[in-house]
């Protein structure tokens, strides 16, 4: 298969965490000016990707190249996506808690700090990353299960948590077993703390303040911030001038230092 190139503007460097079938499943790594080790590190993962056109993993570089600029190892993930033959979102959850594994298992090289690594997705990546928290079943055979792939911090923009929803528009084949693989339908506590952020124009707003009233009553800590008349993706380049693009990431790092990062 291909490596894809994806449209960065700013330098990254590239890191393969993952092969398999024929796949190089690699990290775009924004590092710090200032080198040094036990950095803390964040992975974001881009919505849009079960689709046979996906978004891309430089769909996040802004907020990433920001956290950069405030000390920390900021990663941006490629997973499996619906241009993958036989793709399912199963796929995508198992590389997202590869990916957490591995660079915990790597951090020493990395200069992170493996106890403060933190996740931010948005849309369909959301649906991967809280999935990859929750089922702790659903790993590929290369994974070192020693490894947690559980962050230590959460950060969402707007996911879709209801799979029977997901597989009913997109991949019916899965409808028989989308329960199981469903947060919207297995809600308890399992996050690590967490920030969820939304617009109330978003057709995802009621489902996502249901899931995280939910999981909050559970026992998980959710701060749940909401930017009123802001559609799904409100917050990614070049919308509304960036202002919510600054003031997301600006949010995210603060939201990060307050839970000692």
């Amino acid at each position: 298969m291909p490596v894809h190139d994806y449209p960065f503007v700013y330098p990254v460097k590239e890191a393969v965490y993952k092969e398999i079938g024929g796949r190089k499943l690699r990290f775009f790594v924004f590092e710090p000016d200032a080198g040094g080790a036990n950095r803390p590190a964040v992975l974001f993962f881009i919505g849009g990707t079960f689709t046979p056109n996906p978004n891309t993993p430089a769909e996040f570089q802004h907020h990433a190249h920001y956290l950069a600029s405030k000390g920390y190892v900021a990663i941006c993930v490629e997973c499996r996506t619906g241009q993958d033959e036989g793709f399912t979102p199963v796929q995508a959850i198992r590389d997202a808690r590869s990916a957490v594994r591995w660079l915990r298992a790597h951090a020493s090289a990395l200069g992170v700090d493996p106890n403060r690594v933190a996740v931010c997705a948005s849309s369909s990546g959301g649906y991967t990353a809280v999935s990859a928290i929750m089922f702790d079943h659903l790993n590929d055979e290369g994974d070192d299960l020693s490894v947690s792939p559980v962050p230590d911090a959460l950060v969402v923009f707007a996911a879709g948590m209801d799979a029977v929803d997901i597989a009913e528009r997109l991949f019916p084949e899965l409808l028989p077993g989308a329960r199981d693989i469903s947060p919207f339908h297995h809600v308890k506590k399992c996050l690590p703390p967490a920030l969820w952020m939304i617009g109330t124009a978003d057709p995802l707003y009621a489902q996502n303040r249901d899931f995280v009233e939910r999981m909050t009553a559970a026992g998980n800590d959710i701060a749940w911030v909401e930017y009123e008349g802001m559609e799904h993706g409100f917050f990614r380049h070049g919308r509304h001038g960036n202002r919510p693009l600054e003031e997301t990431r600006e949010r995210i790092a603060e939201f990060l230092k307050s839970k000692g990062f």
